[in-house]
């Protein structure tokens, strides 16, 4: 075994991605409770009080403040999610839940989404402690369950039920941002501040049902009523538009890579990011897909409804005009049904935090460059965003270029290099030691 393979940070990522915490959605999910437990343990330990909140048994999440040397200063929200999304092991060259190390990468369902990072939370808070030093600011450390069925019994419910947790906090940092790129050779890292909004959602038809043998008018049919309007959805080219985020991510791109972004456009200017370039063009425009599709029962019934589900993706303040157009894409004969909504959040891409962050990359890695850009996904940011907290992704990770980090999100065979992760705490408990907003 590796020294590597004895770091704190690696085993507490390994032991996190053992606790099988997969959510199915609608409720349904287990392991939750076990991982909170597991966590509330290291925060005790490091002498924190810490509140354990349930929306539902064994939903669990979990909430400690840690104080800093500035309490006069606002708190900072340092937060991630327990849970992950089901994994199919015959998908896998190795046991997803089995917290495998090899070629020199922890492997298994978290290890990127976000286990990886719980663990680089914790064990930054446990180096600072171990030296004897505090955080600048007071820390609000939040481990939240259910953040891949949209936190709705996670930090939603918390930011609902009990937002005096989160008092005097005006920023927050998490998932899915703080990860190294390759544009045009340079390495460079991409912070996230900003989400798009989220908007889960069916489109059903209803129509009088039949016996399969007989002719029925294409209208007549909901099945295929359905499936023209899933054509028409397939065939919008939702226009691209940039919002502050952007406009400040696609600066940084033409400073990098000496291009003039009216010659070759936001998109072209994208796919110069290697692997992070479907992340960055999904970012510039809308996106709309079908991912569940339901309808009948028996081969020789028409049926009298037909289901598509929908994971709609808007630019921030673009929620309502989205679904006024997506209406007009599939027919007023198509009905709408809204599961789940959270709007778009953007923070000032130009802040304190953004330049603590860049400040605490180059103590480790000293030709960081950040690229601020907007999450095409969400996080539990969105949450906190309604209590006025200015929401960050910031995770730091160090990455070989040949690992095609952002397609691991929610795909097979996840896994991190163990350096990445030992650089990632490294460069957050420089980060949390030091900001203190000068």
């Amino acid at each position: 075994m590796t020294d590597l393979e004895h770091d704190a940070t690696v085993r507490t990522a390994q032991e996190l991605i053992r606790i099988d915490t997969t959510n199915w959605g609608n409720g349904r999910a287990r392991g939750e409770r076990e991982a909170a437990e597991y966590l509330e343990a290291r925060l005790t330990a490091l002498g924190s009080r810490v509140h354990v909140f349930e929306a539902a048994p064994r939903r669990t999440s979990i909430v400690a403040r840690i104080p800093g040397r500035n309490p006069e200063l606002p708190a900072l929200v340092v937060h991630g999610h327990t849970d992950v999304v089901p994994a199919d092991a015959d998908d896998w060259k190795v046991d997803p839940f089995a917290g495998e190390i090899r070629d020199g990468m922890l492997w298994g369902r978290g290890a990127v989404d976000m286990k990886n990072v719980d663990a680089m939370m914790i064990t930054a808070l446990e180096q600072l402690q171990a030296v004897g030093e505090q955080p600048a600011r007071d820390l609000i450390v939040a481990f939240f369950a259910d953040e891949e069925d949209g936190g709705k019994l996670g930090a939603h419910w918390l930011v609902e039920q009990h937002p005096e947790l989160f008092t005097g906090a005006t920023q927050a940092i998490s998932e899915v941002g703080g990860y190294s790129i390759n544009v045009d050779g340079r390495r460079a890292y991409l912070l996230q501040t900003g989400e798009k909004g989220m908007i889960w959602a069916r489109l059903q038809v209803r129509r009088r049902p039949g016996h399969g043998s007989k002719h029925i008018h294409p209208d007549d049919n909901a099945i295929q009523v359905l499936a023209a309007a899933i054509v028409r959805l397939a065939e919008h080219e939702w226009p691209m538009h940039l919002g502050d985020t952007s406009r400040e991510m696609i600066a940084a791109l033409c400073e990098l890579t000496g291009e003039d972004v009216e010659q070759i456009g936001a998109d072209q200017l994208a796919l110069r990011c290697g692997s992070a370039a479907a992340w960055l063009t999904a970012s510039l425009r809308t996106t709309a897909n079908p991912t569940v599709l339901e309808a009948g029962s028996k081969q020789n019934v028409v049926p009298a409804t037909a289901t598509v589900t929908l994971d709609i993706r808007p630019l921030p303040g673009d929620e309502d005009a989205v679904l006024e157009t997506l209406q007009q894409i599939v027919g007023d004969d198509v009905e709408i049904a809204i599961d789940w909504r959270f709007n778009g959040a953007q923070a000032p891409a130009k802040s304190d935090l953004v330049t603590a962050a860049t400040r605490a990359l180059r103590k480790f890695d000293p030709d960081a460059v950040v690229v601020p850009y907007l999450l095409p996904a969400g996080t539990d940011n969105k949450s906190l965003a309604r209590l006025g907290i200015d929401g960050y992704g910031f995770a730091p990770l160090l990455l070989p270029d040949t690992l095609d980090f952002p397609a691991l999100f929610h795909g097979i065979d996840e896994r991190v290099p163990l350096e990445s992760l030992v650089f990632g705490r490294e460069v957050l408990a420089a980060f949390l030691r030091d900001f203190d907003g000068s």
